[in-house]
């Protein structure tokens, strides 16, 4: 089996929310963009939360991100993984990113959401022990996957619940832009 790696973060200066999955599945690392499958519901939520576009170009969807003081990151760096189900990680194999350094460098961070069970038990179970002493303010919580694997919710459900990320980014001192 090969490795798989996770992208880079998207950061804003001065984030305020962090938003973390996982691990990208397949069509995600095809594309080189985060949330790319077709029927991931990511976009279409963030797009309703904080834009009046539908559809928008990644390259803009990043800059809504920034524009809003919203930060993307999986939790893996790398793992093996047949396909794109996170049931499919091989335990051994996970790498995890440098939360310590991100939140070092990024101190206006108050609320990391996760975006699904996966990504916040990996994060618990590989990165909590590592971040708990210097970063106890942090606020946790996790929200119903926007995967299309959790068809449990239509995406009008999901969204209700991902309020919560725009209501703590526009908490930012920075007034973000709507």
């Amino acid at each position: 089996m090969t490795t798989i790696y996770s992208f880079a973060p998207i950061v804003p200066e001065h984030a305020r929310v962090l938003i973390l999955g996982s691990m990208p599945g397949q069509a995600s690392l095809d594309a080189g963009q985060y949330y790319a499958h077709s029927r991931n519901s990511f976009w279409f939520i963030l797009e309703q939360l904080f834009s009046q576009q539908k559809n928008m170009e990644y390259e803009q969807r990043k800059q809504m991100l920034l524009d809003n003081h919203i930060a993307v990151w999986d939790v893996l760096q790398a793992c093996v993984r047949p396909g794109s189900l996170d049931s499919a990680i091989d335990p051994g194999s996970i790498v995890t990113n440098d939360f310590v350094g991100l939140f070092t460098q990024q101190p206006t961070i108050t609320h990391v959401f996760f975006n699904g069970a996966r990504a916040q038990q990996e994060y618990d179970r590989h990165v909590l022990p590592l971040v708990t002493d210097n970063f106890s303010s942090l606020n946790y919580q996790r929200l119903p996957s926007t995967s299309p694997a959790h068809a449990a919710m239509s995406r009008e459900e999901k969204m209700e619940e991902w309020k919560v990320v725009k209501m703590q980014a526009l908490q930012c001192d920075v007034e973000p832009k709507l």
